[in-house]
């Protein structure tokens, strides 16, 4: 099957590098066609003829419709598509989404969740499975902070314990009819009673294809197709037409069923209207690990994807979906919201920090302070508090093996983010509420780096730049206190008002260097 892929990859690849030679037979429908510009393309790679239940699985390649100035609504978009074509021609109960970039690690990943969805309990209360993500082949000591190992393994820890991890857009098995928009209230006794009862209403959310309205049909009544209802050949017309980009007008996809749109962070807003309807989710930990992936392994790609889930965290915050908005008035919890609103602090703290760092610029050129001095003990709380931090964050990476280096890494990765990254995100945000420009989803490259070609690379590590303007921020920070550095030790400063000497000491001097 792999190499009956990477045949049609090539074949692909030859005909985007040879215009003059164009595919043909049953590879023409990729001649002439554009990443952004080309109609629905669906090939059969493999189908299980014999139906053999031990058998090798179908393999479809799809690639929905895209045209220039139609919004195709990124991953999200690409993920109802699979959902609405998969339901055509299999109408599984259980979805894996896997990322291109995760490699399945554990053969029986499937059984392990499964053995959580099939649960009596689970059946009426779980409506996904997340596996937690890992990285391979990645750069010694972590020295871009995108590895997450220490948050993965505790926040999701600590999610499981409420009301289930967030869903991370990959390595995770959803339930089809809660994707459906099947809510827990109507499962009573495992059993799944829908209150759509008119074509009508079917039509409305799931669009006009009777094939698909079927297909819904069955999936919220827990019904599924036989092995002699699944012929793909009779279905792939159907499918391209439901993998159109204007299907979904004036449906409830994206908005009711499906994953959701408004975020370029997907994954998080389709989790958080799943939990808000009240379903919770798990956290499957097999052994060995289910998948294991690639985390990018440059300075700019990590901001670049810092920078998206940034930006679409805050879009959740200001939609209608927000997780103060949805505790009130929906069936998140509390404590689950607590969570969400951890996460969203990612987009909100960067003003806060960026705001910190001036502060502490302007204490020092004006020779003013705003917190204790050295000379006065009130500085001992907040030095306190400052070491105890750094010391039970510095034990959580010694146990789980990881050196001093690594914390130390990621302590510092943890300032440049959200100065960057993260402030950048807020102005585009800001910049889309004020309806000056709409958010672009910017895609990840994460690249596998050949074999021998990290141990032997010098610059492996190191921080590189480019054009982007998301160094600007920082940029501009780090010029700001090095100048007001070169004003305090110049002795620049105005004079204190004051005959007190409470002007800015030496813990303006440190804060400046942690910030």
């Amino acid at each position: 099957m792999k190499d009956m892929y990477d045949d049609l990859s090539r074949k692909i690849e030859l005909d985007a590098s040879q215009r003059t030679n164009p595919c043909h037979g049953e590879f023409a429908a990729f001649s002439n066609t554009e990443r952004t510009n080309h109609p629905t393309i669906i090939q059969v790679v493999w189908e299980n003829t014999e139906r053999l239940a031990n058998g090798l699985p179908h393999l479809i390649y799809i690639a929905r419709e895209k045209r220039p100035k139609q919004s195709h609504h990124f991953k999200a978009g690409a993920m109802n598509v699979l959902t609405r074509v998969s339901g055509l021609i299999t109408n599984a109960p259980f979805m894996l989404n896997v990322d291109c970039d995760m490699i399945v690690n554990n053969p029986k990943v499937v059984l392990h969740a499964l053995c959580i969805l099939l649960d009596p309990k689970g059946e009426k209360e779980v409506a996904f499975v997340q596996f937690p993500q890992q990285f391979h082949a990645t750069l010694k000591d972590d020295p871009f902070g995108n590895q997450m190992a220490i948050l993965i393994k505790y926040l999701a820890a600590g999610l499981a314990g409420l009301q289930g991890p967030f869903y991370g857009g990959t390595n995770c098995v959803h339930r089809r009819k809660v994707i459906y928009g099947l809510s827990p209230d109507n499962v009573e006794k495992g059993t799944c009673y829908i209150f759509i009862t008119s074509e009508e209403e079917l039509k409305q959310k799931f669009g006009a294809s009777k094939e698909i309205m079927k297909s819904a049909a069955y999936a919220l009544e827990g019904r599924t197709y036989s092995s002699n209802d699944i012929n793909i050949s009779n279905v792939v017309d159907v499918a391209s037409q439901i993998a159109g980009y204007g299907y979904e007008y004036g449906t409830g996809w994206g908005k009711q069923v499906g994953w959701i749109y408004g975020s370029v962070t997907e994954d998080v807003l389709t989790g958080l209207t799943i939990h808000e309807e009240g379903w919770r989710s798990e956290l499957c930990t097999p052994n060995p690990i289910a998948f294991t992936g690639f985390a990018p392994g440059g300075g700019p790609t990590a901001m670049a994807q810092q920078k998206r889930w940034a930006t679409g965290l805050l879009e959740i915050f200001f939609c209608k979906h927000c997780p103060i908005i949805v505790t009130l008035f929906r069936n998140l919890t509390l404590r689950q919201c607590l969570a969400y609103m951890w996460i969203i602090n990612w987009g909100l703290r960067p003003v806060f920090e960026v705001c910190y760092a001036c502060l502490l610029t302007y204490c020092i050129i004006t020779n003013s302070n705003f917190l204790p001095l050295v000379s006065d003990l009130g500085i001992c709380i907040p030095v306190a508090f400052f070491i105890i931090y750094k010391v039970y964050t510095a034990s959580e990476y010694l146990v789980e093996g990881l050196s001093i280096r690594a914390w130390w890494n990621n302590q510092r990765m943890s300032r440049i983010t959200p100065m960057n990254a993260g402030f950048c995100a807020f102005l585009i945000v800001l910049l889309k509420l004020l309806r000056i420009s709409e958010t672009v989803f910017d895609i990840t490259k994460k690249d596998l780096p050949p074999a021998g070609d990290v141990g032997d690379d010098k610059d492996a590590g190191r921080y590189t730049f480019d054009e982007s303007l998301v160094f600007l921020p920082g940029t501009t920070i780090l010029l700001l206190q090095l100048t007001a550095m070169v004003i305090k030790l110049l002795g620049l400063q105005p004079p204190v008002p004051s005959q007190s000497d409470n002007g800015c000491g030496l813990e303006g001097l440190l804060l400046v260097d942690e910030a």
